[in-house]
């Protein structure tokens, strides 16, 4: 196995609050699965480093960007304030209704966002390589002018056209099985023809987008509240056809496992097999289209057992085929 798992050191350090559903917890149960499962001890690890500002407008508006570090200022305390008034709880820089900024979020969400880069710099530093960023907060919400369900900087975009502009790649895919349809990625890529993007979501549901599809390189899956795995293994299966027709360089996984049976967020009734399927089937692309190099981003998932649970599976199927199984 070669599969090299980034984390951010400010991860479980953005948190807003016990109530919010994006919490560092998630980043807990991940760890707590993959130590009871040994994947710990079989994959390599690496300290996520934080993504240069200039990187950023590979995805986003200067001004947005711009707004964001503004933001994120107003919600630190100076040393003098954090010692005069040490019992009060961060302040939060609100960007929407669900995302914010808190002391240590700005910093998490460049790691999250430098993960990405850092998995492309490692994984096309050899073959048969993968990687998966166990970072938050997640990204595929984020357009390219604001904020938006949890996330700040849309990791997964700014990721792919690293790859594309850093390592001279022709063609890049994106893959999306969150159960919330990644409305900024498909904004945001909708049109360019080096990128594919294959998503499937809930619909209709939040974000209320994704069908009709924008643009000729968008392959969307709406999916029907209480869509099993059986349906949705029939559903997607004419994404693997067309990845085979485009050969990706590089294949990239907006991995959300909130379509988990278990999942309070949503509809869906997947399960780890699920999920251990749809990895496998993307790693024999993988394999067949670009040397096996893929790299898989958390997004969503909020049942911690079921995220945890379903991370393993994930990382057993982007082994090698049929090797390990679920």
């Amino acid at each position: 196995m070669t599969i090299k798992i980034f984390r951010g050191k400010h991860g479980t350090k953005h948190d807003l609050g016990k109530d919010h559903p994006e919490s560092p917890d998630r980043l807990f149960a991940i760890d707590d699965q993959l130590l009871s499962s040994g994947l710990d001890m079989v994959c390599e690890h690496a300290d996520a480093t934080p993504i240069a500002e200039a990187y950023l407008t590979l995805a986003h508006d200067p001004y947005y960007v711009k707004s964001v570090f503004e933001q994120a200022a107003q919600a630190m305390f100076s040393d003098h304030e954090k010692t005069q008034y040490s019992e009060r709880k961060d302040s939060v820089a609100w960007l929407d209704e669900d995302t914010g900024l808190m002391r240590h979020s700005l910093t998490a969400a460049l790691e999250s966002a430098g993960a990405g880069c850092n998995a492309v710099d490692w994984v096309m530093d050899g073959e048969d390589r993968q990687a998966f960023c166990a970072t938050r907060p997640p990204g595929h919400h984020a357009t390219y002018d604001s904020a938006m369900g949890f996330c700040v900087f849309n990791n997964i975009v700014i990721a792919a056209r690293y790859a594309l502009q850093n390592y001279g790649l022709k063609r890049v895919a994106i893959v999306d099985f969150d159960v919330h349809h990644g409305n900024g990625t498909e904004q945001i890529v909708a049109g360019d023809q080096r990128i594919m993007l294959c998503s499937s979501f809930q619909h209709p549901f939040y974000p209320h987008s994704g069908s009709p599809v924008s643009a000729s390189n968008i392959l969307s899956v709406p999916l029907d509240a209480g869509t099993t795995g059986e349906v949705f293994r029939e559903k997607v299966q004419h994404w693997f056809d067309a990845l085979r027709n485009f050969q990706p360089e590089l294949i990239l996984i907006s991995a959300g496992f909130d379509a988990h049976a278990e999942d309070p967020m949503a509809h869906l009734r997947l399960v780890e097999d699920d999920y251990f399927w749809v990895s496998e089937q993307l790693r024999i692309i993988a394999d067949e289209c670009c040397k096996g190099r893929i790299i898989s981003m958390l997004e969503g998932g909020y049942d911690l057992s079921a995220l945890g649970r379903s991370v393993v599976a994930h990382l057993k199927g982007m082994s090698r085929p049929s090797s390990i199984t679920p």
